[in-house]
């Protein structure tokens, strides 16, 4: 067997896994491409969405020159969450200071006013 036969093999074994998971729980499950089901969905403000599962069995960069590596891959996504929750920290931090300053400025502005007037 190839190893895009057993690719295509292992893929459609979850598409079909997942298609009888959603429908054995009375979802309408949609078969949008080989590898895709989506399914209507209702929000709490009764919005009309759709979800959608993709499976895919990545082999690499490189023509699979490079192995994928999902381990990697989450520690570097895991890192980025972290990264981007620090700059909003960060940011928070800065935001805070800046209406404190702009407070603190427009008060001393408004005892001025007052004295010139008194």
């Amino acid at each position: 067997m190839s190893a895009k036969t057993e690719r295509d093999a292992i893929r459609a074994y979850y598409v079909n896994l997942f298609t009888e998971f959603l429908r054995e729980r009375g979802e309408e499950v949609l078969i949008t491409k080989s590898n895709q089901r989506a399914w209507p969905v209702v929000g709490n403000e009764d919005g009309e969405y759709y979800c959608t599962l993709t499976v895919a069995v990545p082999t690499g960069s490189d023509k699979g020159m490079t192995p994928y590596d999902a381990y990697a891959m989450a520690e570097d996504y895991e890192m980025s969450c972290k990264a981007k929750a620090e700059k909003a920290r960060e940011n928070a931090e800065r935001k805070a200071k800046k209406v404190a300053r702009d407070a603190e400025v427009r008060k001393r502005k408004a005892e001025n006013s007052a004295k010139r007037e008194g």
